[in-house]
């Protein structure tokens, strides 16, 4: 079982955001999970374009680090996005990250998986955040179990919740658990984007392609 984190914030190694992804890791890594972190303050990642490239064919015109990222992304079975709360959204370098991943949304590739999500902030106002990943996991296939959010600095109910968080990923990879709330709305999702593939199959070759191996079509 692989389970990997991704780290938006641009503190590096003074990142309490980090540290509380870090957490979530160790608990899963005690339940025998292989589990890995990518430090986006560490990362070379460049805009999307919008050019639709990967859409028609495998891979991103732009070459960075959010290619191996994403690819990584893909062979997980779980993963935890982490960022700070900046404005009421994501930071930069995470939207980055995942507006770079909308391959993924078209093909919900990431059915089977599991997500949890981390944020931190210094006065409250998380909760958006956490909804905003939520709904992110669900648009690309991956089912939610729930997240930590944390007021800076950490205490050690914050530490002991990311401890909970992490055993419970582990747990819900594990038993395949199901969340009948989120199955019906990324069904939904998928009615959508059948009839949306279908429209654009000479635009989007590769992407037609996908779904036709899927036998979704």
């Amino acid at each position: 079982m692989k389970i990997l984190a991704i780290c938006g914030s641009p503190r590096g190694k003074k990142s309490q955001t980090k540290a509380l992804a870090g957490e979530v890791l160790k608990a899963a890594q005690a339940q025998g999970a292989d589990v890995d972190m990518v430090d986006l303050s560490e990362a070379r990642i460049e805009f999307c374009r919008a050019c639709e490239a990967c859409h028609q064919k495998p891979g991103c015109v732009l070459h960075d680090d959010a290619n191996t990222i994403l690819a990584n992304v893909l062979n997980a079975d779980g993963l935890v996005l982490a960022s700070p709360v900046y404005l009421n959204q994501v930071t930069a370098q995470l939207k980055a990250v995942l507006d770079r991943s909308s391959h993924f949304v078209h093909c919900m590739r990431l059915r089977g998986k599991y997500l949890a999500v981390v944020t931190t902030s210094g006065g409250g106002g998380g909760a958006p955040v956490q909804a905003y990943l939520s709904n992110y996991a669900n648009t690309v296939g991956a089912q939610c179990i729930g997240g930590v959010d944390a007021k800076s600095p950490l205490k050690p109910a914050d530490v002991a919740a990311a401890t909970a968080l992490g055993k419970a990923l582990v747990a819900a990879i594990q038993a395949k658990q199901q969340y009948p709330d989120q199955i019906k709305s990324m069904e939904s999702q998928k009615q959508y984007f059948r009839k949306l593939i279908t429209l654009h199959k000479d635009d989007w070759p590769y992407e037609y392609q996908f779904w036709s191996n899927q036998d979704w079509l």
